[in-house]
């Protein structure tokens, strides 16, 4: 034992270091998911507002049209849109955050800008349930045509990894640079 741990009038024991400044993130994801129990209000805390839309005319749409007698797909719909809409506004949380940390994320690399595929959603429910009100679309005719979309998304998901695998396979055979 040291002479200084003996001595009772000695100076006290160093404290540790402070850790540092303690930082507000400025969103909760516990909150944005709780908010999401009510579809879309988690995307608004967010400041995902298109993806509010999205997610509440979804959720909405689907049981309007199960309560019309299209009990599939729309029945599975409500479900899904919900679960999804809960964990989207949690991971858009913990990308706002990461973001105001300095690191960037794996699928939004501009901060703050919502893709184009939201707004484009929206107008297209729009179109549709227009065309539907004006008489020029019957919707309960196109309904057994829905698997078409479900082909469509299928399609668009295996083209766009074909193209993430072919970029990263471009990225690993370059040369390395001086």
């Amino acid at each position: 034992m040291s002479s200084q741990s003996l001595d009772p009038h000695g100076p006290p024991p160093a404290l540790p270091p402070a850790a540092g400044p303690y930082v507000r993130l400025p969103k909760s994801p516990g909150l944005a998911a709780f908010l999401s129990l009510f579809p879309g209000l988690g995307q608004v805390y967010n400041g995902q507002i298109a993806r509010a839309f999205v997610f509440f005319f979804a959720w909405v749409g689907s049981i309007y049209l199960t309560s019309t007698g299209h009990e599939f797909p729309f029945a599975f719909m409500i479900p899904f849109v919900y679960l999804y809409n809960l964990i989207d506004a949690w991971k858009g949380a913990n990308a706002a955050n990461t973001r105001f940390l300095g690191g960037r994320t794996e699928s939004e690399e501009d901060a703050g800008v919502e893709s184009p595929v939201w707004g484009a959603s929206l107008a297209l429910f729009g179109v549709l349930i227009l065309f539907n009100n004006l008489g020029w679309l019957d919707l309960d005719r196109l309904a057994r045509w829905w698997p078409l979309l479900l082909i469509a998304v299928g399609a668009y998901f295996v083209y766009a990894s074909v193209q993430q695998k072919k970029k990263a396979g471009e990225i690993e055979n370059e040369p390395p640079r001086l």
